[in-house]
């Protein structure tokens, strides 16, 4: 596994199966690094927004963190989606909404205690059908790695025959 965190370089890389990491960064624990610990066997490329110091006193910062965000969104192959009980997340419901609107894969998970769970829920079912919301960080672990098999063998055989 590699590991991007924000305000890192996002260079495209063909070769590599890259997931953004959506969800709570703000007074809540940091589920991040156990996704990471969970996945850290694949080959897959994890994309963190949330960094490890938040310059507060930085007027510039929250500009800077927000458009590396959407442009990492936009690189990245595909986005998993975490709702821990602790915040409402409004600004990664609103991400899931938009991406739920368009054809990357989305993985998506909420802790059994978040607030507007039947909200995911229902809204996911009706805009992706397919995708199927669990309700731990095992779960959605297990949901990357069982969906981006695909998108690995579908980047090997993209890359070995030259495209």
């Amino acid at each position: 596994m590699k590991y991007i965190e924000a305000l890192m370089d996002m260079t495209l890389r063909l070769d590599e199966t890259q997931i953004f990491m959506a969800g709570g960064i703000t007074n809540c624990p940091d589920w991040q690094q156990e996704m990471r610990k969970l996945l850290e066997d694949t080959e897959l490329t994890l994309v963190n927004p949330r960094r490890e110091n938040f310059p507060m006193d930085d007027p510039n910062a929250s500009q800077e963190q927000i458009a590396w965000e959407y442009s990492a969104l936009r690189l990245c192959d595909a986005i998993l989606f975490w709702f821990p009980k602790e915040t409402l997340c409004p600004i990664v419901l609103y991400e899931l909404g938009a991406w739920s609107m368009q054809e990357k894969p989305i993985f998506v998970g909420c802790h059994p205690e978040y607030a507007r769970i039947q909200d995911v829920i229902i809204q996911t079912g009706l805009a992706r059908p397919t995708v199927r919301v669990v309700e731990s960080l095992e779960d959605l672990a297990h949901q990357v790695r069982i969906g981006t098999r695909h998108f690995i063998r579908t980047i090997s055989s993209t890359t070995h025959c030259g495209a």
